[in-house]
């Protein structure tokens, strides 16, 4: 075999190793794009069905605790000696802790997202002019002081156990997201709250400079029972 034979050979030996590590390139790549949508959609699966077992724990949950208060409403409305002031009792504890619906004056506040900030504008810090969980946390701790005997936050009851966190840009009350506007409603002395959260130098003034916050009062306020589970793991009654 000649030079001549022996280059063309090789040429075409080539051409074929060529075409084979391309063929090989195309399917590993289509394999991973395989890999990469079913681990995508086994993701979501998975998440939808952490979410469902939740939802369901929860939920199985509350008709016990439900149940539970049914019977003791039943032995405490019994024809027996103090039973009118055992149910009365009972109602008032469940108002205190935050699982009935309850109403009465009081006031209610709107924190927004300020859309009316320019790019000329002195805020040099586009998240000034967003609503963060410390800005609702502040007047939650403003109402607190200043009496509210209950507060809910976007029909989210403020009990004993409730969290408001931050997630990133998501605020989470009791677990559940919660977006702008922000209605905060609080139920006690309309008079004193508004006047505790107007004052000047106050909280809705300092909010106002960067975030839309407003308050006004109301003489007819709802607001919500708390849906969750209050299950304390550490407090007992003292022997």
């Amino acid at each position: 075999m000649n030079k001549k034979e022996i280059a063309i050979a090789l040429g075409i030996m080539c051409m074929i190793l060529t075409l084979i590590l391309v063929i090989q390139i195309r399917t590993t790549n289509s394999a991973n794009q395989i890999v990469k949508q079913t681990f995508s959609s086994n993701n979501l699966r998975d998440q939808v069905l952490k979410w469902k077992e939740r939802y369901d724990y929860t939920y199985s949950e509350l008709e016990l605790a439900e149940k539970k208060i049914e019977i003791v409403r039943q032995k405490a409305s019994e024809n027996t000696e103090g039973s009118t002031e055992k149910e009365e009792e009972l109602k008032k504890n469940n108002i205190l802790i935050g699982l009935t619906d309850v109403s009465g004056e009081g006031v209610i506040v709107t924190l927004k997202d300020n859309p009316n900030v320019s790019l000329d504008s002195t805020i040099l810090d586009p998240s000034m002019v967003i609503v963060h969980f410390g800005d609702i946390l502040g007047i939650v701790n403003e109402l607190k002081n200043a009496g509210a005997e209950a507060i809910s936050i976007n029909d989210q009851r403020v009990v004993s156990t409730t969290s408001i966190t931050c997630e990133g840009n998501v605020i989470n009350v009791n677990g559940e997201k919660i977006s702008s506007p922000f209605v905060i409603k609080a139920i006690g002395s309309s008079i004193y709250m508004h006047s505790a959260l107007t004052r000047p130098g106050g909280t809705i003034e300092n909010l106002n400079q960067y975030i839309q916050a407003s308050v006004k009062q109301s003489n007819n306020i709802t607001i919500k029972k708390y849906t969750g589970i209050i299950n304390p793991k550490y407090m007992k009654y003292a022997e």
